[in-house]
């Protein structure tokens, strides 16, 4: 191989290196010196409404940067199934139904998720979709950032992501072990409302070092699911039918 070529692969090489900044030990460091008994929440990353094919993402102050994709480790993942009374109206506020297990609900109605009638097809806004938003929370460890991020899956990326689930299953890879890189693409339901729909592509395996490292994040991040509940977001008013119905652009 030519000497040209052998900078062309180091460079190439680089450029896969994951910085890792994410590991159990930093962040329980962190929480016990810096933010000792403060109510500390992961950062969000919303999907965008409109069917943009762009991450836009806060940069801490105030400012945002828009992206074309994600590249991290999915190191834990929960249903995040969320009902409300009442339509979004631009306040952040507690669902009065969730579940983080899709099995039983916890406020009003309660109960079991799959006996639910609001999480039956034809019982959302005008009935279509459902009035419960069958959500998925992703926990996301990033390149360069300490604390995970959590992105909340509509329904309509939701097919998307279990075939990707499936298809790594298959080849006995687990998300928590893989890189995973995560775009976006335009799509339009039924109703012909264009939404943003999330792709994920497997990149590679993580060297032992790498999954040394992110030891023990899961069990944090799965201890912090236990405590928080999933909010409601401007798109959650999106009426989704069957995710079999999208058509993708």
């Amino acid at each position: 191989m030519s000497e040209t070529k052998n900078q062309a692969t180091e460079v190439a090489n680089v450029k896969k290196e994951f910085n890792l900044m994410a590991d159990a030990e930093a962040i329980k460091s962190a929480m016990s010196e810096d933010i000792f008994d403060l109510n500390i929440s992961l950062n969000r990353y919303k999907l965008p409404t409109g069917g943009s094919t762009l991450f836009e993402i806060e940069t801490g102050d105030g400012e945002a940067e828009s992206v074309k994709e994600l590249r991290g480790v999915i190191v834990y993942h929960h249903p995040a199934y969320s009902y409300y009374k009442d339509s979004f109206n631009g306040e952040n506020k507690l669902p009065d139904c969730y579940s983080n297990d899709g099995q039983i609900g916890c406020g009003v109605p309660g109960g079991k998720c799959k006996e639910c009638s609001l999480n039956k097809f034809e019982s959302g806004v005008n009935g279509v979709g459902k009035a419960c938003k069958n959500k998925r929370a992703l926990y996301i460890a990033l390149e360069g950032q300490l604390f995970p991020v959590v992105m909340l899956l509509p329904t309509g990326s939701l097919q998307s992501f279990t075939k990707y689930v499936q298809a790594n299953l298959f080849k006995q890879r687990k998300l928590s072990n893989i890189i995973t890189r995560i775009s976006l693409k335009k799509a339009t339901n039924k109703q012909g409302i264009a939404f943003s729909q999330a792709v994920f592509t497997f990149e590679r395996a993580l060297t032992d070092s790498e999954k040394t490292k992110l030891a023990g994040l899961s069990d944090f991040v799965k201890e912090y699911a236990r405590n928080h509940v999933p909010q409601s977001e401007p798109n959650d008013d999106i009426p989704f039918t069957e995710v079999e119905n999208t058509v993708n652009q």
